[in-house]
């Protein structure tokens, strides 16, 4: 401990969890004080959710002790926490990453929810008064009587931290505190953390954000394969020896982009993709895309940024073939492919990496190898007429191995068995490959929503290497993503998407971080008659 932090309010001492095959925390201690904003990072699979859901009682370890900061005594003392229900008793409370929210309740009665008073009597009235006074105290401002459905990803977030301080909780833990906010509200909950720190209650987060740590945290400890590796003052340390503590080794954060000249000296080549004027509904449908013209040419990256929900999913589903057009036209090298089947986008070169990888990119199960030929086990030289050429298989799945650099016991191991930064090179390299086998000698066009979504920072980088190297051999690529730092350092456009209306296109080159997350929120950009970025 440093003098800064003398008297911890929770400590784990020697944390051991065990799973079956896996040690997730080898003899992990983490202390974090009263009044402190406390960072955990690690890369994917280092062992921080592992550790938080011991702390609030989903998990229980295996070998260790847990310390609590009596509130009578101020004394420490061993704590026994077998369930989230002890964590909330002991004044622990733990934010999740995806909301645990009812859409069809107000806010006010999602605070009380599940807590045993009152018993017999709801006086709403007196909860929303309780919710509102506890809003106004930390700058956590919601409506208590609006429904969850009405409100914005940001609020909701809000709400649920009002939860935990309803409950009385001391030790707040946060699981990826901003995955899904616009900047200002990032600004907005640091401001929020920071108070809630200065009155003496005690702040975890969990992040492979480094950009996280440095604008919150006070401390930060690093994980890394289920050890702690160090923990230290923010102050006092970068974001490269975070990175480097974080994976092992020195990591790029911007990565170098040519400049791309196409035909007759323009900065970029053909359209290779027209979306004009398109309509979608969503799954429940209602209207998600209203009118979203956009164009991709060769050699270029378009990113769309805005918040979740907004359409980018439709957007994705409606130029790859599997979501159905309302109105407008999707058209590819000019070849108009509304309403066509996906395996019509996959012949005419489209590749897509879909924001859910198991769920939508891959086939769990199954092995790597069956995976990696997804898109080419028809063709030659994989197959022969209805046969599956098994020498040709082996040979092309460990070419793609070789050249995406993916790391897996063997070809055949189940690929839900692999890392997340794995199973992204997997799908990186199936579709990459099949674009370029299905367009020829033209370009291909990448849809990428969401490709380092979860990825800590080594695997992040191996993944814009990727992206870059694509747009330098004249790839077009559509470029979806929430992560504003990651739209700057790739694309060379951003077009800000919210409500299923592109709000605006600028370069990316004289973007503003402030100007893209107003426009993020809704606000239409201002300007003059004629002038453009």
């Amino acid at each position: 401990m440093t003098e800064a932090y003398p008297t911890p309010a929770v400590e784990m001492r020697g944390i051991v969890k065990r799973f079956p095959g896996v040690v997730a925390n080898d003899r992990v201690s983490l202390s974090v004080s009263a009044g402190e904003i406390h960072a955990l990072l690690g890369e994917n699979g280092a062992g921080k959710s592992t550790l938080m859901n011991v702390l609030c009682g989903r998990y229980q370890q295996d070998e260790g002790q847990i310390l609590l900061r009596s509130r009578d005594t101020g004394v420490p003392q061993l704590v026994n926490i077998r369930s989230p229900h002890d964590a909330f008793d002991l004044g622990i409370g733990m934010v999740h990453q995806h909301f645990m929210l009812v859409p069809t309740q107000t806010v006010a009665e999602n605070v009380i929810l599940g807590l045993g008073q009152p018993r017999f009597v709801l006086r709403m009235g007196q909860v929303e008064e309780a919710v509102m006074d506890l809003s106004r105290q930390y700058g956590l401002h919601v409506d208590p009587g609006a429904y969850i459905w009405q409100i914005s990803v940001g609020e909701q977030q809000r709400v649920e931290i009002l939860k935990m301080l309803y409950r009385g909780a001391d030790v707040l833990i946060l699981d990826e505190p901003t995955a899904v906010l616009t900047p200002q509200e990032s600004e907005e909950l640091g401001h929020t953390l920071r108070r809630m720190a200065d009155e003496g209650k005690s702040i975890i987060f969990i992040t492979h954000k480094l950009d996280e740590v440095t604008a919150f945290s006070d401390r930060v400890t690093v994980l890394r394969d289920g050890k702690n590796i160090a923990t230290l003052a923010t102050a006092d340390t970068d974001k490269a020896e975070l990175a480097r503590l974080m994976v092992g080794r020195d990591v790029l954060f911007r990565l170098d982009r040519a400049e791309i000249e196409g035909e007759g000296g323009d900065t970029y080549g053909t359209a290779i993709l027209g979306v004009q004027n398109v309509q979608a509904l969503n799954d429940k449908g209602l209207p998600a895309l209203r009118g979203v013209s956009l164009e991709v040419c060769s050699g270029q990256i378009l990113g769309i940024a805005g918040v979740a929900g907004n359409g980018q999913r439709e957007l994705a589903e409606v130029i790859t073939g599997l979501r159905p057009v309302a109105g407008g036209q999707v058209l590819v090298r000019g070849q108009d492919l509304t309403d066509h089947s996906p395996a019509d986008f996959i012949r005419t070169g489209v590749s897509h990496i879909p924001g859910d990888r198991l769920g939508v990119g891959l086939a769990g199960n199954l092995p790597l190898s069956d995976n990696l030929i997804m898109k080419a086990y028809r063709r030659h030289p994989l197959s022969s007429g209805p046969f599956l050429l098994r020498n040709a298989i082996e040979e092309f799945t460990e070419r793609l191995i070789g050249i995406f650099q993916i790391a897996a016991p063997s070809p055949v191991t189940p690929v839900r068995m692999l890392s997340g930064g794995n199973l992204q090179k997997t799908i990186l390299a199936r579709e990459i490959t099949a674009g370029q086998s299905f367009s020829q000698d033209q370009a291909s066009l990448l849809i990428a929503m969401h490709p380092t979504r979860g990825l800590d920072v080594g695997a992040t980088e191996s993944v814009h290497r990727t992206l870059l190297e694509q747009r330098a051999q004249g790839a077009a690529i559509l470029l979806i993503s929430e992560d504003l730092d990651e739209l700057l350092a790739l694309a060379d456009r951003i077009a800000v998407i919210f409500e299923g209306e592109i709000m605006d296109t600028v370069a990316a080159a004289n973007a503003d971080l402030e100007h893209l997350g107003l426009l993020m929120a809704g606000e239409r950009r201002q300007t003059e008659p004629g002038l453009e970025d």
